[in-house]
């Protein structure tokens, strides 16, 4: 089990690194990435706070990737940001995509799936087939989210995303202890979104080094 997509007291999650970790690993998660919120005031502490917590992580068998949301960041700033995020030591760059939820600025899941130092293209809402085409090429995965309000057009992704040949992941979007998924809810959200048992059980599944290319 793997969620790419979570927060701590670091920006405005409930909880330390360490006791995200622990609760992920006692619901059998082995990979969690914490992707707290970041812009260019806070990317450099991100990095390098989280990868202080790795031996935590290690003594719990999860594995740990150091990550960061850039969220609400001027589109034309985003290829930077998340170039500094990969070049300080992040495992993977999260984008906060433009959700029905929030005033996401436009062209930011454009900005987004155009380069090549983003991973994963958060909750990316009413995502266009150019944009998932993009997105496709760089092997950018598009999310799956449980998160409340987000996850209103998860069928619009599943259904951009099998058009488009792109990569999926399914995430929590973890703010508070109760938001992380167990084994059973992750598979209601994959089948929820229009996903096929098969399509489920390999994104459910897939081997996330191999994703992220680690």
């Amino acid at each position: 089990m793997y969620d790419l997509h979570t927060h701590t007291i670091l920006s405005d999650g409930e909880l330390l690194p360490t006791e995200l970790v622990r609760r992920a690993a006692v619901l059998g998660y082995d990979t969690i990435a914490i992707t707290d919120h970041a812009d260019a005031s806070n990317l450099a502490h991100l990095v390098e706070a989280v990868g202080e917590v790795r031996d935590s992580a290690q003594c719990y068998d999860v594995d740990l990737l150091v990550g960061v949301e850039l969220t609400h960041v001027p589109p034309s700033l985003i290829p930077g940001l998340a170039r500094d995020a990969k070049r300080r030591g992040a495992d993977i760059v999260v984008v906060h995509g433009e959700t029905v939820m929030e005033p996401v600025a436009p062209g930011t899941n454009r900005a987004a799936c155009t380069c090549d130092y983003v991973d994963v293209l958060g909750h990316p809402g009413l995502l266009s087939i150019e944009d998932a085409l993009e997105a496709a090429k760089r092997g950018i995965a598009l999310e799956i989210t449980s998160r409340a309000g987000h996850n209103r057009t998860n069928g619009h992704v599943v259904q951009v995303a099998r058009e488009a040949g792109c990569r999926l992941v399914v995430d929590s979007d973890t703010h508070a202890p109760s938001d992380l998924m167990s084994k059973d809810a992750r598979w209601a959200v994959a089948l929820g979104a229009g996903l096929t048992e098969a399509e489920s059980r390999e994104v459910l599944s897939q081997d996330i080094k191999r994703l992220l290319h680690l």
